[in-house]
C-alpha cells in the first residue's frame, strides 16, 4: 500500500541529494505536484525496505541520470503545507544528504522538466525555497 501524499495519515519520509561538482550544485525543475514548476533539490520519497541511502541514489539516478555516492547528511527539516481549514494537506520530514558524482549525465528524468549545474552566486535566480537554498549553501560549505 502506498502512503498518500496529500491529507496523508502519517508525515512521509522523503530523501534529497545536492551532487556539488565543480563548483556547481545540481537542481532540477519538478513536473509534478506538490512543487510542479519548482526548482528544488533532487529527491523524492523512501520506498518501504530501502535505506535512507538506497533512496538517495534512486532518487537521483531516476530524477537526473546521474550516479551518486551520498557522503554525509546535511540537514533533516520538516515540510508541513496546511489547506485554508488548517488541515495537514502535505507532511513530510526529509533528510537531504550532499552527494559525490560518480557516474552519468545530467538528463531530466522522472517527474522533472528541467535538470541545471548553478554555481552559489547562481541560485536566486532559480527562485528556491529558503530552505533549499540554505540546504544547498550548506552543502557547498560541506564540501568546501
Amino acid at each position: 500500500m502506498t502512503a498518500r501524499r496529500e491529507y496523508p495519515s502519517h508525515p512521509i519520509v522523503g530523501v534529497g541529494g545536492v551532487i556539488i561538482s565543480n563548483g556547481r550544485a545540481l537542481l532540477i525543475k519538478r513536473g509534478s505536484p506538490p512543487m510542479e514548476g519548482h526548482w528544488s533539490i533532487p529527491g523524492g520519497l523512501l520506498e518501504i525496505g530501502e535505506t535512507l541511502l538506497e533512496g538517495v541514489r534512486r532518487e537521483l539516478r531516476e530524477e537526473t541520470g546521474m550516479e551518486a555516492r551520498p557522503l554525509d547528511l546535511i540537514e533533516v527539516f520538516e515540510r508541513i503545507e496546511l489547506d485554508g481549514s488548517g488541515r495537514a494537506r502535505y507532511h513530510y520530514v526529509v533528510l537531504d544528504y550532499l552527494c559525490e558524482a560518480t557516474g552519468g549525465e545530467p538528463r531530466a528524468g522522472s517527474d522533472v522538466t528541467h535538470v541545471v549545474w548553478a554555481r552559489p552566486e547562481e541560485l536566486a535566480q532559480y527562485s528556491l525555497s529558503s530552505t533549499a537554498t540554505r540546504v544547498i549553501l550548506k552543502a557547498f560549505e560541506m564540501a568546501g
